[in-house]
């Protein structure tokens, strides 16, 4: 019984091992894809633009703060206790403006410049999440690596990658 259970168990390892052997890992390179893309370039075109008009608005915000703050602090010493409470309140307005619309579009995770990049990019990484399944199933592929992601990737024998092959698709209209 004993002999047979670690026959089983021979039998078993060694063809795991076998497996193992065969099972082809590839890996693929985003940034080289998000740069050579002309939809990821353009996504990123419309994603830039978006966020210096809003870094133009902000900056125009502050520099309006800070005028009249200067006046403020000019004209404070010649101001009625009235008009200087006025003033002040006002400022504390515009730098609660600044703050929350700072805070509206840039808070990280939560500001609309984080949801209008999943909007504008959500269709371009799906087009590359299918390309780069359609290459691994036709190359065969068990696993794919993204070298420039967080997985850290110390090594790669460059048989294994498959970025141009995913570029070339993307950009033959495979999909």
């Amino acid at each position: 019984m004993k002999k047979n259970l670690l026959f089983l168990a021979a039998v078993f390892l060694f063809t795991a091992a076998i497996n193992a052997q065969t099972q082809k890992i590839g890996y693929v390179d985003s940034q080289v894809i998000l740069a050579q893309l002309p939809s990821a370039i353009k996504a990123q075109n419309d994603l830039d633009a978006l966020t210096n008009k809003w870094s133009a608005h902000l900056d125009s915000m502050r520099t309006k703060y800070q005028q009249d703050l200067a006046n403020y602090q000019q004209q404070s010493t010649t101001m009625t206790e009235n008009a200087k409470l006025a003033a002040q309140k006002k400022l504390v307005n515009e730098e609660n403006e600044i703050l929350n619309y700072n805070k509206e579009k840039f808070a990280q995770g939560t500001g609309e410049i984080y949801k209008k990049q999943d909007e504008i990019f959500g269709p371009v990484k799906k087009r590359i999440y299918n390309a780069i399944d359609e290459v691994a199933k036709k190359e065969s592929m068990k696993f794919v690596f993204d070298k420039a992601g967080d997985v850290v990737l110390l090594y790669a024998d460059p048989q294994y990658d498959i970025t141009y092959k995913v570029l070339d698709l993307l950009k033959t209209g495979g999909n």
